[in-house]
């Protein structure tokens, strides 16, 4: 039995970039609070993708609202049980490790998620090759496999130095990452990897190459609707399946 303490990884229809809003995720904050509430978490955290993101990406005047409207929510919920965070699952946009998240925007945030997306504006031509052109051809071309993994994973240790990331979100689902290496880094930072119930890493191969490596984990929904908020059945299975210590996953309780 498992004991679900927070879901750290939901979407909002503030996910909405240069689209109508709803377009991409739809419920509001408020939604997702009270399914996270109904669900019995004590725990949600709001993370839209970043700006740089020109589909989905949160609108830079928009992250005052969220806070100010967080701020108003957790007096209602807070005594409830519920505590509501914003995040951020800002978005990797160079080969030098910069994010497209500034000091300006972070300052409203509880939280800093990181992940991997097509679809977020690199920050020069030869970010767009490294990052965004290169890992696609991988997937065809054996012959630049190695390069490219080489590319993201100095990527991924790069941001970790420039930036105190709370979660790393689905290492290596989207571009192919030596995920001991990154592991071991996030390990000795203490910063933590997403265990995603939506996506196929970490897998329980890549959660198996990492067992002996003492780095902690988020176990999360990546919820785009209400009603998927706390659905961590997936994500769940895969650490049993790989034999992952559960001490190790900060949001998880195990009840023996």
């Amino acid at each position: 039995m498992y004991k679900i303490l927070g879901d750290y990884h939901t979407h909002t229809i503030y996910s909405s970039g240069f689209r109508k809003e709803g377009k991409h995720a739809t419920g509001t904050i408020e939604e997702n609070a009270n399914v996270a509430l109904k669900n019995g978490l004590s725990t949600i955290v709001i993370s839209e993708h970043g700006p740089g993101h020109y589909l989905y990406g949160v609108r830079k005047s928009n992250i005052q609202r969220m806070r100010d409207e967080i701020n108003r929510l957790n007096e209602i919920y807070e005594p409830k049980g519920l505590k509501i965070l914003l995040g951020v699952e800002s978005n990797l946009v160079s080969v030098d490790g910069k994010l497209d998240v500034e000091d300006e925007f972070l300052k409203y945030t509880d939280i800093l998620l990181m992940g991997y997306h097509y679809g977020a504006t690199p920050k020069s031509f030869k970010d767009a090759y490294g990052l965004y052109i290169l890992n696609p051809i991988s997937k065809v071309a054996e012959s630049v496999k190695d390069k490219a993994i080489e590319i993201n994973t100095k990527a991924y240790l790069k941001a970790l130095d420039n930036y105190h990331i709370d979660i790393i979100t689905h290492p290596g689902s989207k571009a192919k990452i030596d995920i001991r290496e990154i592991a071991k880094k996030a390990s000795r930072l203490g910063t933590a990897l997403e265990i995603s119930s939506k996506h196929s890493e970490l897998s329980v191969e890549s959660l198996r190459k990492i067992k002996d490596i003492d780095v902690y984990y988020y176990i999360n929904s990546d919820a785009h609707k209400p009603e998927d908020v706390g659905n961590l059945t997936k994500g769940i299975q895969k650490a049993k399946d790989a034999d992952v210590d559960f001490n190790r996953i900060k949001n998880i309780r195990e009840i023996r």
